[in-house]
């Protein structure tokens, strides 16, 4: 039971959110992205460099210079320093979105969506040890909750009931690995929903 849980806690790794919002927007709704069928593994793998290689490789970085004691971030002070590099690095690649790379408006402001939901992450950790695990996968459900209003033909339903049931298993593996209280994993999930939910309400 215990490497079921962490084999999830590691499949859905909150960095690699972006990315699975990109399958997900990509495969069942193109003409959102206005991406080709054809491209949208191409873009998915550009995204993912951006947005979990780069942050991977830094929180390795600490890691090596002895700043982290453990990659798992155990410690809500362990966690500030590479949070903020990661918060940074998430601005930077939607910025760069926004003015160096030609993808559309509706990308760019998930994109936003996103690096505000790190830059959440951060700042409620300064507080208290939320979990992120929660946060990310809850803040992708705020996103694609209104979108399922927004496309008539319900092709969204299916994706959006799987990864509620996904989120239903990843709040309960960090439960289980005691990574988190559920005090922990309930505020991670309310801060993480309400962002995406909201955010996609204003931006759209």
């Amino acid at each position: 039971m215990k490497t079921a849980a962490t084999v999830i806690a590691y499949i859905f790794h909150p960095l690699l959110f972006a990315t699975y919002l990109v399958l997900i927007l990509g495969w069942y709704i193109p003409r959102f992205l206005l991406i080709p069928p054809g491209a949208i593994l191409t873009f998915a793998g550009f995204v993912f460099v951006m947005t979990f290689v780069l942050p991977v490789a830094n929180l390795l970085m600490f890691r090596v210079f002895g700043t982290l004691s453990s990659l798992h971030l155990p410690t809500r002070e362990e966690r500030l320093m590479p949070f903020t590099l990661i918060t940074i690095i998430y601005s930077v690649v939607t910025l760069m979105f926004y003015y160096k790379v030609t993808v559309n408006v509706n990308f760019n402001k998930v994109m936003l969506i996103t690096a505000t939901l790190v830059l959440l992450a951060t700042m409620g950790t300064m507080f208290i040890k939320l979990s992120v695990h929660s946060l990310a996968i809850c803040g992708a459900l705020g996103i694609l909750f209104p979108l399922n209003k927004a496309v008539e033909d319900g092709t969204l339903f299916h994706p959006t009931v799987v990864l509620l049931l996904i989120a239903g298993l990843v709040m309960s593996s960090r439960l289980y690995l005691n990574a988190h209280t559920p005090r922990e994993v309930l505020t991670g999930a309310l801060i993480g929903f309400s962002a995406g939910f909201f955010g996609m309400i204003i931006l759209f």
